[in-house]
């Protein structure tokens, strides 16, 4: 291994009995017939200190799920409950992943690698335990283009194809299958908490509250008692607004935010029904299966407070329900705060104080009415006034013409462009942005499933590469003390 591989399998050591309950339970990767490395993310290899390992290493640990050095030496199903679409059910957990391994990055973050599709478990009820070839695929995509718009996301560390032929309901079978890993920062789940309230178990509680503390939200370590707790929900609440918000600026919709699928850390993560949305419309739903618009592009922010809401009573168990109640008011400002912030950044624009927020409503009630296409838009007035000449030559640009493009134009080219030198990048020579639309993920997925040609995936993640390296966002810095 290299020298900046650094170890740290915390979570082993968070146990009330020594089975591992009522965190987890130790369990056995599922073994496969073939072992295809199909990606492998090497930016992010290098930052966990795996960047030297072998191919044939790379498939033993992340195929076959040997154990990493000095790490977890069993793979460990974390235990949880979750509202999903509202409705709590006590019957989930890891179903078809695990926790495989934990590590120091480069900024001293714990980082686990977790796995999809490695095998059933006891949680995996009436499944298979196993992923698509294109849910990987899919989650790649997900990620990559995610990080490259600046939202605090889970990476696709590894793929690999396993030959076995599915069968799925919602896509034509049988389709091949594959297991990911994926990097984060936690995956301690809102459900876990939710878990150790229905089992009464306070004293669990509080031990995962300080596991949380000393791994992800260390400022506040000074905090005792009943105010540790507080602290640390409050801290929480910011970074899911600010998760949130970050969604909006992308023009993103998870498309399945139950309790089971938000995390202690404020990061994205569990990519399934996800879409970008082609144009700024409130309702626009990802999953076929969200008939009511539960989580609709407009309702995401009101999901996670809902979804904060149910985490704060999990807490109640072991702190004072009226003070959680308190912090979880401060969401609203929080995610007000965010979309400016956010906004503001997506813009390549200098925020100048609470009347940001004024401009963001502004331009998002313009591209509702307007129909202007959502990531055209953000390209086009990168900066603002420094690319009021690009503007008039999108392929919209009509659209910027218009008198009701006018209160929007004159907001935005009176705000300060951030750091214009970026403009000068390739990538702002185009005319148009690079973007995920469901009928480009489908596109990729038909070449690679007719004809095995993974060039236009291949060439889909250097394109999302190039817009990375030229907006700079920076999306993985965890900056602790700006929530506490």
């Amino acid at each position: 291994m290299a020298e900046n591989y650094r170890p740290d399998p915390a979570f082993a050591r968070l146990r009330q009995n020594g089975d591992g309950a009522p965190f987890f339970d130790a369990v056995e990767a599922a073994g496969f017939p073939e072992h295809i490395l199909r990606y492998r993310n090497q930016r992010w290899v290098e930052k966990v200190g795996l960047g030297d390992l072998s191919e044939a290493a790379w498939v033993d640990h992340f195929g076959r799920f040997r154990a990493l050095p000095d790490n977890l030496q069993q793979p460990l199903a974390l235990r949880y409950h979750g509202h999903q679409f509202r409705s709590y059910n006590p019957e989930i957990g890891d179903g078809r992943g695990f926790l495989f391994a934990q590590m120091r990055d480069d900024q001293g973050r714990l980082l686990d690698l977790g796995t999809k599709g490695s095998g059933q478990t006891p949680y995996s009820r009436f499944g298979d335990g196993r992923l698509t070839l294109k849910g990987g695929i899919r989650e790649i995509l997900a990620t990559e283009m995610l990080e490259a718009l600046g939202v605090y996301t889970s990476k696709s560390f590894s793929l690999i194809e396993t030959g076995e032929a599915l069968e799925r309901n919602d896509e034509p079978s049988p389709t091949r299958s594959a297991v990911l890993v994926r990097l984060s920062h936690s995956h301690v789940r809102f459900g876990a908490f939710q878990r150790l309230a229905f089992e009464k178990n306070g004293d669990a509680i509080a031990a995962l509250v300080d596991y949380c503390i000393a791994q992800f939200y260390p400022a506040l370590k000074s905090e005792t008692g009943e105010a540790r707790i507080i602290a640390f929900f409050r801290a929480v609440v910011a970074r899911t607004a600010k998760l949130a918000a970050q969604w909006m600026a992308a023009g993103f919709v998870h498309g399945v935010l139950n309790t089971d699928n938000m995390n202690v850390t404020g990061e994205s993560f569990d990519y399934g029904p996800w879409r970008f949305t082609p144009v700024a419309d409130p309702n626009f739903t990802a999953a076929y299966f969200d008939q009511t618009g539960l989580y609709a592009f407009g309702r995401q922010a009101e999901a996670a407070a809902w979804n904060l809401a149910q985490f704060g009573g999990a807490l109640s168990r072991v702190a004072d329900a009226d003070a959680l109640t308190e912090a979880l008011r401060s969401f609203g400002e929080d995610y007000e705060r965010a979309m400016a912030d956010e906004y503001f950044r997506r813009l390549g624009l200098t925020r100048t104080g609470a009347e940001d927020y004024a401009v963001v409503t502004e331009l998002l009630r313009w591209m509702t009415a307007s129909g202007a296409p959502f990531e055209q838009v953000m390209f086009d007035w990168f900066c603002g006034a420094a690319s009021v000449d690009r503007a008039s030559k999108s392929p919209v640009a009509e659209l910027y013409e218009k008198e009701e493009f006018s209160p929007v134009r004159t907001a935005l080219q009176a705000v300060a462009p951030l750091r214009p030198e970026r403009l000068a990048h390739a990538y702002f020579d185009g005319r148009k942005p690079c973007t995920m639309l469901i009928n480009e993920v489908e596109a990729i997925w038909a070449t690679i499933a007719e004809n095995d040609d993974w060039v236009p995936f291949e060439n889909k993640c250097a394109k999302i590469g190039e817009m990375r390296t030229a907006y700079g966002f920076e999306a993985s810095r965890y900056d602790v003390a700006a929530v506490t």
